[in-house]
């Protein structure tokens, strides 16, 4: 063989391995992408927000597969809001393609912790109030997502609760000071709803198990007719002690959580929960694909569910009027 042929055997040599060492990252960068794990940062106030199971069936039908296709890395404060804001940093750091942000607080937290990462709020109060977004229309940032418009509906726990006892003038309200944002939002719309029905409020503040328990020894003095329980994650992680000391102290309450009578409180007025989680997961596919947070509308609950546990009623010797057992969407036998 002439030198001259082994010259251009060897070139053509060099030049099939250059080729396909050229080629092995573009086809390797090719299966990466065709086989992409996202990663979900969800961050919430407890461990049983409402709506993350919605949230991750909505996903599972929309084809992510946990584990398979997609990632969550689950951080929850455990009752504490005041942890929030470090678990917020902490998704940041793990570069998350998408924070899911469960309620006002932990929305805020991640509001303040990024601004290039997309946000999913997931079942917010009152996201425009809290300045969380531009508006509903056009959320104008990073953020987008669900909103309950809890506090347009803060009346109605009150009105269902004057159905049952005509005559009512003293309701007591259990909130949370530990998250503040929403819980004033919340209280401010309950006192205007109060004013309007000639109701006076009697506030008990409870932050945990134990300022619950503490909260209802307060009650007995004072004896109120009836209590509502503005929702919060705490309140839900304890929807069944509060439900069991509310009708030991045969006390008739209401919440805005359908979960509360279920747990065994007398009525719940409350949007779908539900329904939010699975149109959070489809604002998430649509930011993986492509989506900015800032072109897609904050959703609103379309179904509100009104929910009489009869259990409850006859343990309190309640009579509920058939125009309310008309009107509702479960009753619990």
């Amino acid at each position: 063989m002439s030198r001259y042929a082994v010259a251009i055997n060897r070139r053509t040599f060099l030049g099939t391995v250059g080729a396909g060492l050229l080629a092995a990252p573009l086809a390797a960068e090719a299966q990466q992408a065709a086989g992409k794990v996202y990663r979900i940062g969800l961050l919430s106030p407890s461990s049983q927000g409402l709506g993350v199971e919605a949230f991750r069936e909505g996903l599972r039908t929309l084809g992510y597969i946990e584990g398979q296709n997609i990632l969550i890395e689950y951080r929850s404060a455990e009752g504490q809001f005041e942890r929030l804001p470090d678990l917020a940093a902490e998704l940041v750091r793990l570069r998350v393609d998408v924070i899911v942000a469960v309620v006002t607080q932990a929305s805020l937290a991640a509001k303040n912790a990024t601004t290039t990462i997309p946000i999913v709020m997931l079942n917010v109060g009152d996201p425009v109030g809290a300045g969380l977004v531009t508006s509903l229309a056009h959320p104008g940032s990073n953020i987008t997502g669900t909103s309950v418009q809890a506090v347009e509906i803060a009346a109605k726990p009150l009105e269902v609760m004057k159905d049952v006892l005509p005559g009512l003038r003293r309701v007591a309200v259990l909130w949370n000071p530990a998250n503040p944002v929403f819980q004033a939002q919340m209280i401010k719309q309950t006192e205007a709803a109060a004013q309007s029905l000639e109701i006076q409020l009697r506030m008990f503040a409870a932050r945990d198990a134990k300022e619950i328990d503490k909260a209802f020894e307060a009650m007995a003095k004072e004896r109120p007719p009836a209590l509502t329980i503005i929702v919060d994650p705490v309140f839900i992680v304890h929807r069944t002690q509060i439900a069991t000391l509310a009708t030991t102290s045969r006390l008739p309450s209401v919440s805005t959580f359908r979960e509360y009578a279920d747990a065994g409180g007398l009525m719940a007025y409350a949007p779908s929960f539900f329904e939010l989680g699975v149109r959070a997961a489809t604002q998430v596919d649509k930011i993986l694909k492509g989506s900015k947070p800032a072109d897609l509308p904050v959703e609103q609950p379309t179904r509100f569910e009104l929910v009489i546990n009869m259990k409850t009623a006859k343990a309190l010797g309640l009579t509920i009027p058939q125009s309310l057992l008309l009107r509702a969407d479960q009753v619990i036998q």
